[in-house]
């Protein structure tokens, strides 16, 4: 069964994480990641021939499950990853951890206890590639990155650096326009990154060129790390990622560049490529160590001038322009600084300018970054065509971003709209917009700071003194509601009237609590809400049904959701109410969230994967082969189970609505029993409640509890013919005390069958009248009402019991009806439930939420302008001043003067 991605990850880190201890995440990262890239190669590679990697015996996972729990199983496990390292020749190549380090593991029972856990968390079968390698590829790439993302979001400002989130990898990969190159004949397309990092930047990059008819990519991969234990960091991602045949060196780039190419003559120059990313440390005060800049071998200061001493941006700057090919293409994160700042990095910013290789800045959000909080930007340089360019491109996206914790995040909407405006060099007001050259070299003196050129538009509303004063509402309030009134122009009149045209002032045409009810009834909105969520909606679902409907072995879902995004971009690109990338960012939350899940599930096994189901199970405690106790699923008790693909809510509302009705009628029924005991409990828990003596500390009425006390009170009954059959029973086998007895009462013989018909007392008959007595007998008036309410508590608690077994049993019929159901769907009911029921219906309310969120917002606007004039300066300071004099005339009243 496929692993589903949005389960996986999460499940992996809280396992990991419950198991950190005092370990710092900078250096808890390289056990856990090495960890998870040994388990995908053991189980990917073990026992193939000709494989990428050797797996030999005593050098495999199923090695490492054996050390679990050892006393020595620190020691075992450095053995069998050294064997392993040495068998594949990667000694020095990923990071340096030991199992058997007591600073960080702890030591004792405690480092056994963590490295065997650590171990049990791989051993979870969701993550077993030996049967799951056609569709494990990207998830185990996915999950590296994952953790990578987890842990630098732990690891402070000074050790979060080692990675891009992958939000603003995706938008450099897509911009330097890798994707659009072909498999030219004889082309080498390159890739690298100067300072790699983790890979994740690399990666990206390389995921959006071609590739082969093998299904390699068609870019070689090349990066460079300085610091080692990244580097291997870096490496492993590469070959989780499919693309182990990239190179990653260590070492100083800027002082010891490995990438070099020697000619015939002797001549050695940097290694020139095709595109490069790169994500430098930001104003790197160390980048001169071990170079000479003056005397650089490499030239790449030559015509431009050395950057500062304790500021290596530019260094970084020069070192991709030096080693970008003729028409080569990099995308670069940089701080804002590199665009303003004075002295030494002005004349190399005016330098650069002449060479026009600049293409584009973006501003991005603040606090995007791990190892830093300084704002940056994305420059874009080509050197294609650099000759003739007379412009930069500028994009301020410094406001599109979300929450996330401590940081900030892009969007899927924010990553869309920076692609496709900076791809079409579309300008919008605010946003985006072309800059001449010889604006910026002549008029800003190759000052590039991008608020010069990108003036963020003001939404917020300046508050307008002579309203205050005069009263009236500004004509400039009502004017920034255009787009609404260009929806539906009759709500503007019905909601305000001009009474001043000369100067701009309206005012209310009715009053502000009418407000809402004249929005939610105007005709104008009702359609635009009917095109939106209905008509463009429908356009769109219909353009899509194919696609989503015809998935296979053959289907690319990064592919297919980008098919899907530029549908639905273009299906709301003219609505009126709507921004067309809020809705594409409500189709790209659902991919992430779960529909990228089924389409990844569908392509590996097939429509009919849906006909699978998943138990949840009770849970136990065992032993393990170490005598440790350990939790277990207990596959004999199924606690509860959903479809696969399919959430079984959909199956019960389609197939089995009866059923669910009656099941939910009696749910109904024991809910209103339950609330019914709970007001009693409630009612009678005071000090003179009457269930205080059977009430638990919590305020429970425990079953056992309140037969204890109907016992104790029924043995307080007590009656005239009571007391004389109990006697009658204490002399059972006295005749003639017997007879005394009934001679003493006469009524008790009428009212009871005492005899044989031989007119002899019978023992049996006189136990059973007496038992009789007992039922028929009062409880003394003292504990009358007290023992009533036990009665109807009890009889309310049999009730919900009796309701709870009709529960039960309906429950399970539905489970039985659910699980055969199932099994029975055929393909054509699998896609009609997949697409209509599951998939477009849950972007259908999506849609529509986002409409109602903004007729809301719309709504709240107009009533905040209705408002905020409502009452002029002199009205507020009359109100007042009878309010004062209001509260002096009462205070006097009372006997206070002043």
């Amino acid at each position: 069964m496929a692993v589903k991605k949005s389960e996986l990850y999460s499940l992996l880190w809280e396992a990991c994480n419950k198991l950190r201890g005092g370990v710092e995440p900078a250096r808890y990262k390289d056990y856990v990641l090495v960890l998870l890239f040994f388990k995908y190669v053991s189980d990917r590679y073990k026992g193939q021939r000709r494989a990428d990697f050797v797996v030999n015996p005593g050098a495999s996972f199923e090695d490492l499950i054996n050390a679990k729990g050892k006393p020595d199983v620190g020691e075992r496990v450095n053995k069998i990853l050294q064997k392993f390292l040495e068998d594949n020749e990667l000694i020095g190549e990923l990071p340096d951890v030991s199992f058997i380090n007591t600073d960080e593991l702890g030591s004792g029972k405690e480092l056994i206890d963590k490295v065997s856990g650590l171990i049990g968390v791989f051993e979870n079968p969701a993550i077993d590639f030996r049967t799951n390698r056609a569709s494990g590829d990207d998830i185990i790439g996915d999950a590296y990155e994952y953790f990578m993302m987890k842990f630098a979001q732990e690891s402070g400002k000074s050790k979060g650096q080692f990675y891009t989130p992958s939000e603003v990898s995706r938008t450099i990969a897509r911009l330097i326009g890798i994707g659009n190159i072909s498999a030219e004949d004889g082309k080498d397309w390159t890739l690298y990154d100067p300072a790699a990092g983790s890979g994740s930047l690399l990666i990206r990059a390389a995921d959006e060129a071609p590739v082969d008819e093998n299904g390699d990519s068609i870019v070689t991969i090349f990066g460079q790390e300085k610091d080692i234990s990244t580097a291997g960091l870096a490496r492993m991602n590469l070959i989780l990622h499919q693309k182990g045949t990239g190179t990653i060196e260590k070492g100083n780039t800027l002082s010891d560049p490995k990438f070099l190419t020697t000619y015939k003559t002797g001549l050695i120059e940097l290694k020139q490529f095709d595109f490069i990313v790169m994500n430098p440390p930001f104003s790197d005060k160390s980048w001169s160590d071990g170079l000479k800049p003056e005397k650089d071998e490499f030239h790449r200061f030559d015509d431009f001038g050395i950057p500062p001493e304790k500021n290596g941006d530019y260094a970084w700057f020069l070192h991709v322009i030096k080693s970008l090919r003729q028409k080569g293409k990099a995308g670069i994160i940089m701080p804002h600084g590199i665009l303003f700042r004075g002295n030494a990095e002005e004349n190399i910013r005016q330098k650069v300018l002449k060479t026009r290789y600049i293409k584009g800045i973006i501003s991005l959000p603040a606090n995007l970054f791990y190892g830093t909080g300084i704002p940056a930007c994305i420059v874009i340089i080509d050197k294609e065509d650099a000759d003739i360019r007379d412009s930069i491109f500028f994009i301020d996206a410094s406001r599109g971003f979300k929450k996330d914790g401590n940081k900030n995040r892009l969007r899927e909407q924010d990553i869309e709209k920076i692609v496709r405006v900076f791809n079409e060099q579309k300008e919008l007001p605010g946003y985006s917009c072309i800059v001449p050259y010889s604006k910026i070299e002549n008029e800003n003196s190759g000052n590039m700071n991008v608020p010069r050129y990108i003036r963020r538009i003001d939404d917020t509303l300046p508050q307008n003194i002579t309203a205050h004063l005069r009263g009236g509402i500004p004509q400039f309030d009502i004017e920034s509601l255009d787009r609404l009134w260009s929806v539906s122009p009759a709500l503007k009149d019905a909601v305000f009237t001009c009474t001043d045209a000369e100067h701009g002032i309206y005012q209310l045409a009715v009053s502000s609590d009418k407000i809402e009810d004249i929005f939610n009834s105007d005709s104008g909105l009702l359609a635009e809400k009917q095109k939106d969520g209905t008509v463009i909606f429908e356009d769109w679902k219909n353009c899509v049904r194919d696609i989503l409907l015809n998935i296979s072995a053959n289907t690319e879902p990064t592919m297919l959701i980008r098919e899907l995004g530029d549908m639905i971009l273009q299906a709301y690109s003219d609505s009126a109410l709507l921004d067309n990338y809020d809705i594409y960012d409500c189709l790209m939350n659902y991919w992430n969230e779960k529909l990228q899940d089924d389409v990844y599930a569908i392509r590996a096994y097939g429509y009919e994967v849906a006909r699978e189901i998943e138990h949840v199970y009770v849970t136990k405690k065992q032993k393990n082969e170490n005598g440790h106790t350990v939790t277990v699923a207990d596959k004999l008790k199924v606690k509860s189970f959903d479809g696969y693909l399919i959430p079984r809510d959909i199956i019960e509302r389609i197939y089995f609505a009866d059923l669910i009705a009656e099941l939910q009628m009696l749910i109904s029924q024991r809910d209103t029993i339950e609330a019914d005991m709970e007001t009693m409990r409630e009612e009678e828990s005071g000090d003179d409640g009457l269930l205080k003596e059977t009430l638990s500390s919590k305020g429970e009425l425990p079953k056992a509890n309140l037969i204890r006390r109907i016992k104790e009170l029924e043995t307080k009954k007590t009656s005239s013919e009571l007391i004389a059959l109990s006697q009658m029973v204490d002399a059972i086998d006295n005749v003639t005390e017997l007879e005394r007895i009934s001679k003493e009462i006469p009524a008790l013989e009428k009212t009871y069958d005492l005899r044989t018909k031989k007119n002899t007392f019978q023992k049996s008959k006189i136990k059973t009248a007496w038992k009789t007595a007992i039922k028929e007998a009062s409880v003394p008036e003292i504990y009358l009402d007290e023992y009533n309410c036990l009665l109807a508590y009890q009889k309310k608690m049999t009730e919900y019991d009796e309701i709870n077994k009709q529960i039960k049993a309906k429950q399970n019929e539905l489970d039985e009806a659910l699980v055969k159901k199932y099994s029975e769907l055929t393909i054509d009911e699998i896609k009609h439930l997949l697409f209509d029921e599951k998939w477009i219906s849950r972007m259908y309310n999506d849609v529509k939420s986002e409409t109602e969120c903004i007729l809301i917002d719309y709504m709240s606007r107009v009533i905040m302008i209705a408002k905020r004039y409502e009452h002029t300066l002199g009205e507020l300071e009359n109100n007042t001043a009878q309010s004062r004099d209001a509260m002096h005339k009462a205070l006097e009243r009372i006997g206070y003067k002043w």
